[in-house]
């Protein structure tokens, strides 16, 4: 079967209640699929004008009440508000694999009035009220999807049009009470979280929710080796200093062990400036290997600046203390010692093998954000990838 390419938009209202994550770890665990790009989006009156008129469908398993009322609801919710003019935030998820259009379908289910259960994200997450009369009292879809091949296609290259001009890192889409500052900071769901299809990449994120923050950029990123040099560099001189005393006594006792004969002091400290950074740099390689797939070493000079092997998600947070905030979930580097509650204490499982980096200073967001780069559009390159050039 070919290789088929699905969307799920999340709607304003499920991003302001972070149903992020819990929606974005069903589509993973529950359809199997390759999270092949993510994109935050701030929706221009023109697309939403032309996104709309493509909702109603004679191929659509929503009847056709439900579909009138799904563009109406596109119209008011997802337009600019037109108190402010301030564009409102949209999470665009792009699944690939075979019968991708049909799986998120399942996954995401349709909407009724009728539901009884809490199979589906919109059994969960969506409503639709009505009045004893059977008028409409509220409405809330939650997320969007297409209802087959054809009309993902002519979906995605819509907003792979407006994906530069209206995605990327969005700005001035969050109303701040007067005298508080924004800050932003870059979160990295790590490779632990993506070795199988499970829900755990969702559920890191549901866990950053607690910290109240806004999510105003993201991006599926395959770290090259190049990338994973640079983002850890300030690590490795840490590594190389840090290892001198533990590897020096590790040595000592082999050496000791081995030929019978005590060493002095001076001689271990000078077995600690040989062998440290020796250890500090094979620990660097260690992590480069773990974020992009390959050891600088490993492969040609040629090939450090190629997408890696290993997938994380790289999303921009944004809000008052949003650093402090997010390293206070997060936890310590090392998961033994990470409190009951933090993300590292409940999915890390090693120093390296921590379930998520975060930026520790706004200055370091900043220099991590130039590395990853998380606005830049590989949404719009992976539809092209796959239909062709818009």
């Amino acid at each position: 079967m070919s290789q088929q390419l699905a969307y799920v938009f999340l709607t304003p209202y499920s991003l302001y209640k972070s149903r992020n994550g819990g929606i974005m770890s069903r589509l993973i665990s529950r359809t199997g699929l390759d999270l092949a790009a993510m994109r935050m989006f701030a929706p221009s009156a023109e697309l939403v004008k032309q996104y709309a008129e493509t909702i109603v469908s004679a191929q659509d398993t929503n009847d056709r009440k439900v579909q009138e009322l799904l563009k109406q609801y596109v119209l008011e919710n997802l337009s600019p508000d037109p108190k402010t003019g301030r564009r409102r935030r949209v999470m665009a998820l792009l699944f690939r694999g075979n019968e991708a259009v049909r799986k998120v379908r399942s996954v995401v289910g349709n909407l009724s009035p009728d539901r009884r259960g809490g199979e589906t994200i919109r059994d969960t997450y969506s409503d639709l009220i009505l009045d004893d009369n059977g008028n409409v009292r509220y409405f809330e879809p939650a997320v969007m999807a297409a209802p087959n091949e054809a009309e993902a296609e002519a979906k995605l290259k819509l907003w792979a049009r407006f994906s530069d001009s209206d995605g990327g890192i969005l700005e001035n889409v969050i109303a701040y009470p007067p005298g508080e500052t924004p800050e932003r900071t870059l979160v990295l769901i790590k490779p632990d979280n993506f070795k199988f299809s499970t829900g755990r990449p969702g559920n890191v994120i549901d866990f950053f929710s607690r910290t109240g923050l806004y999510v105003v950029g993201a991006k599926v990123l395959h770290m090259s080796t190049a990338q994973a040099m640079e983002f850890y560099g300030p690590v490795r001189e840490f590594l190389r200093n840090k290892l001198k005393d533990g590897v020096s006594a590790k040595a000592k006792d082999i050496l000791e062990k081995e030929f019978g004969f005590k060493l002095a002091d001076a001689d271990q400290k000078a077995l600690g400036e040989i062998l440290g950074p020796i250890q500090g740099d094979s620990q660097f390689d260690n992590i480069v290997r773990f974020m992009s797939g390959h050891a600088p070493g490993e492969i040609p000079k040629s090939d450090w600046e190629k997408p890696g092997t290993e997938k994380c998600i790289a999303l921009v947070y944004e809000g008052v203390g949003a650093v402090n905030k997010i390293r206070d979930v997060l936890g310590p580097t090392d998961p033994s010692k990470a409190p009951p509650g933090s993300i590292r204490r409940e999915f890390g499982s090693t120093i390296m093998v921590n379930a998520a980096h975060a930026s520790d200073s706004a200055d370091n967001a900043k220099r991590e954000f130039g590395i990853v780069k998380p606005g830049e559009n590989n949404f719009k390159q992976v539809i092209e990838e796959t239909f062709g050039k818009i």
